[in-house]
């Protein structure tokens, strides 16, 4: 297992900041990935990754199969780079994109997009071209309902197998495709395990989910047919989604990177595989230092978990006034008294994606050696919001 000190050794010479992805690292957490699924097929989530040769790279080994995207802008142009099977998990209104994707045979074939009530339907219906084709996947809440409490994200309108027999009725009424469903349980893909009563949520959903993804799949094949996608299931939630049979594939991205938002989980531990460097560029005092820019906070509720954390030299840590900054960030410890200007500390974000919307490259390791230089899709001129 590669430190922080191969990291250095790799890197020594290189004028920081830079970015870095561990390929070993990456590698393992993609087989503790495959270890988990049990031979459910993964489908690779595109923004936990945003760097395309790392998308290839998994893709090309066993288990992984499709990307799960965020954007049909994005979806598009992976297509047009040769990945296939590409759905875009989340709705459009990219007007500019659909009627591309409407005169693209190949990307016809190959996109699918989100959709998750007649609204959606009757949007698509007036800005695609007439009986264009579009392959679309109802997405379906998977929260869990407790009395009045809503427990899970806010995404979808629909939830039984009624309503969700009437999108697909919609839908295919509308010209669209109807080739599969999606059931994103963030409440335990998305929750580290901290307490019995999060453990307990988990476990109700998971069951509330298993008595209701087969009604649902079963109303929406009454009216279309046979699904292709019966999608599922996030990093934190691989094994234990991942076993209903009612589902063909699990989604996970954010396990190859490894980012401390799961951290805290009992059933894994994710290697960390991405990680930057920042200089020191000041010593305001004995056990004080200040290291450049590195204030990369994630999306998300605000709070003490989206900020960034340091990996390397242990004893460090941010300053509760100043936190991480704009263009400078203080740290500080003991371990700050044996640093120079000039050294790096090393730092690993919160989420697994939004590290590359800060770098153009990721410089890949392995072992102490850099082997390859990844652009991200920053630095391949791509920006998809």
């Amino acid at each position: 297992m590669s430190t922080a000190a191969d990291w250095d050794r790799a890197t020594a010479g290189r004028d920081a900041p830079f970015a870095i992805v561990d390929l070993e690292a990456f590698d393992a957490n993609a087989a503790d990935l495959r270890r988990r699924a049990a031979g459910r097929m993964i489908r690779v989530a595109s923004k936990s990754v945003r760097v395309r040769g790392l998308l290839e790279r998994v893709l090309a080994q066993p288990g992984f199969s499709g990307v799960m995207s965020y954007s049909l802008p994005e979806a598009l142009w992976l297509v047009g780079e040769g990945l296939e099977d590409v759905f875009v998990a989340y709705p459009t209104s990219h007007r500019e994109a659909l009627a591309r994707l409407a005169a693209d045979e190949h990307a016809l074939e190959q996109v699918s997009i989100a959709i998750d009530s007649t609204e959606h339907v009757e949007a698509l219906t007036s800005w695609l071209p007439k009986g264009a084709p579009v392959r679309v996947v109802i997405d379906v809440d998977a929260s869990l309902r407790v009395g009045p409490a809503h427990l899970g994200v806010r995404r979808s309108p629909t939830r039984s197998p009624r309503r969700a027999a009437a999108v697909a009725r919609e839908a295919r009424r509308a010209g669209l495709r109807v080739v599969g469903l999606m059931f994103y349980d963030a409440q335990i893909a998305g929750l580290p395990d901290t307490s019995a009563a999060v453990r307990m949520v988990k476990s109700r959903s998971d069951a509330a989910l298993r008595r209701r993804r087969p009604r649902v799949r079963a109303a929406v094949e009454e009216v279309v047919g046979p699904l292709q996608i019966v999608n599922g299931g996030g990093t934190g939630s691989v094994d234990l989604t991942g076993a209903d049979p009612t589902l063909t594939e699990v989604a996970a991205g954010s396990g190859l990177i490894g980012p401390t938002l799961f951290d805290g989980y009992d059933g894994f531990s994710p290697r960390p595989a991405v990680a930057w460097a920042a200089p020191v560029v000041r010593r305001p005092a004995r056990d004080v230092v200040t290291v450049f820019s590195s204030g990369y906070i994630a999306s998300g509720p605000p709070g003490a978990s989206r900020v960034p954390s340091v990996h390397a030299p242990q004893g460090l840590r941010l300053s509760g006034a100043e936190g991480a900054g704009e263009v400078q960030t203080p740290l500080r410890g003991r371990a700050a008294r044996d640093l120079a200007m000039g050294d790096r500390v090393w730092f690993r974000h919160a989420k697994a994606g939004e590290p590359a919307e800060r770098f153009d490259a990721y410089l890949a390791l392995r072992g102490d050696e850099v082997v390859d230089v990844l652009p991200t899709y920053r630095g391949e001129g791509k920006n998809f919001g």
